[in-house]
């Protein structure tokens, strides 16, 4: 079953530097896991503080293992302390 995360950010203005080369590290390296299909990373026009990350994987067991990976969240963890707070995940089917 593929499936659709959606990785949602509210980013503080000082920090949209830091940010956006850790987010690009991300998808460069959930690019070569097994079961990734593709993403995007959109930024909210009514918004600017927030950005939207939508990937595809192959099934929920595929994100949910680069979820937990140790190499996720060691940049995760680096946004998450930039964000001053924890990132939101959805994950939704077809």
């Amino acid at each position: 079953m593929v499936v659709k995360i959606l990785i949602n950010r509210t980013v503080p203005k000082d920090k949209v530097k830091e940010i956006i080369p850790l987010v690009r590290e991300l998808r460069i390296l959930s690019s070569k896991q097994k079961g990734y299909i593709s993403g995007e990373t959109l930024k909210s026009l009514d918004r600017p503080d927030v950005f939207l990350v939508i990937s595809n994987w192959n099934s929920p067991n595929a994100w949910e293992k680069w979820l937990l990976s140790k190499e996720r969240q060691e940049v995760q963890n680096k946004i998450d302390s930039l964000l001053g707070g924890k990132t939101e995940y959805e994950m939704f089917h077809y």
